[in-house]
């Protein structure tokens, strides 16, 4: 990879306010509470809706449930009926990536005249038509800092992304204590994809150094606090290392984003129904050791930030990042996922047809090394 030109102009969007801290979930209700608004819709899976009462909100609730962990159009379609119906001034992402997603489609597409597939793209939403706040509940996404909302189109099977400033939150509260309860195998999925994002744009064709400031720490912090997450689910130190981790790898995705992992990822969500991060867990020492010829410094940083030896060597790297994702307990064979060898070519040809993310990839990622990489994680 060359050297970066530091004259290249780079924005960082984050939320104009963020609230980071065990105990603060309360702030959201507190900061709604603030501004006068009376029609809250909260956007969250079954589990977080039979918790609101932690957010601290007052009356005028009105609560959309039904979040499927990869959402599609037919869900969004559901929630957006509810928010026409509801006419909130503010909406609030109770929950994983999901549900966060969701919430920001809600905030700027009611009323909007605009539909899904309008806004499909970067900067096509019109304007923001309600305030946005954002909760996460698990250390994974970083998409309470995002300007990007994801679903899956069940035509195509393919995920539609949607880029916008309007979709950025007004106001991130992480209270690591919200992820105390999230089992251990969601954690170590999870705490995988927090730590895609910062190598993903680490490593990435626009690395930029205002980034990778954040994606080595955020790197660091899952390295040092995802086994201990695992290992104890009440350790709220590191339960707070990894929501930190989450942050950070948000960060990185606004003005840089992910890359061929990413990519090649996402068929096992759009076709199989894998959890994202658990996806992104199986793929990611694939795409770290195809990669590393093109990005042999950094993928040694990144073995070292994960305390792990530094290597550069693919065969090492695939065996050391491998080795560390075992370790975590994640399932590491799509074999073990019922993914159908049949099925890969097809796979491997909706992956490659992902160019906004493989354009950002250090390394040339044809069809077939996309292929290859399925057949090795077979």
């Amino acid at each position: 990879m060359s050297n970066i030109d530091l004259t290249t102009p780079i924005e960082l969007l984050r939320p104009p306010r963020v609230v980071f801290g065990a105990g603060t979930a309360a702030e959201a209700g507190r900061w709604v509470s603030e501004r006068g608004f009376t029609r809250v819709l909260v956007v969250a899976d079954a589990f977080n809706a039979a918790r609101v009462e932690l957010l601290g909100l007052g009356g005028g609730v009105t609560i959309f449930a039904d979040i499927k962990p990869e959402p599609d159009v037919p869900n969004l379609e559901a929630l957006l009926a509810v928010a026409e119906q509801a006419e909130p001034q503010v909406v609030i992402g109770f929950g994983g990536g999901s549900a966060m997603d969701l919430a920001k489609l809600a905030a700027v597409l009611p009323g909007s005249g605009q539909t899904i597939h309008e806004v499909v793209g970067p900067e096509k939403v019109a304007a923001k038509r309600a305030a946005l706040v954002q909760v996460p509940t698990t250390a994974g996404t970083g998409s309470e800092v995002g300007t990007r909302a994801l679903v899956t189109d069940p035509a195509t099977m393919n995920k539609l992304a949607v880029q916008s400033v309007h979709t950025l939150a007004d106001i991130a509260v992480i209270d690591p204590d919200l992820t105390l309860s999230v089992p251990s195998a969601v954690t170590a999925a999870t705490g995988v994809d927090a730590l895609a994002h910062c190598v993903e744009a680490y490593t990435n064709r626009k690395a930029h150094p205002l980034i990778d400031l954040y994606a080595l720490e955020g790197i660091r912090l899952v390295g040092r606090f995802l086994p201990r997450a695992i290992a104890d689910g009440g350790d709220r130190e590191a339960r707070a290392g990894l929501s930190l981790a989450s942050f950070y790898g948000g960060v990185c995705l606004g003005p840089v984003n992910t890359a061929g992992g990413h990519a090649v990822a996402y068929p096992l969500g759009t076709r199989h129904h894998i959890a994202h991060g658990a996806a992104n867990a199986l793929i990611f020492p694939h795409v770290l050791a195809f990669n590393a010829p093109a990005a042999p410094e950094k993928t040694a940083a990144v073995l070292e930030a994960l305390g792990l030896p530094p290597s550069s060597d693919p065969a090492a790297v695939l065996e050391a990042a491998h080795g560390w994702c075992l370790r975590l307990g994640c399932t590491m064979r799509l074999s073990e996922f019922g993914v159908p060898e049949s099925d890969l070519p097809r796979m491997a040809e909706e992956a490659h047809a992902i160019r906004r993310l493989l354009d950002n990839n250090p390394r040339d990622l044809g069809r077939e090394d996309i292929l290859a990489i399925y057949r090795a994680a077979a």
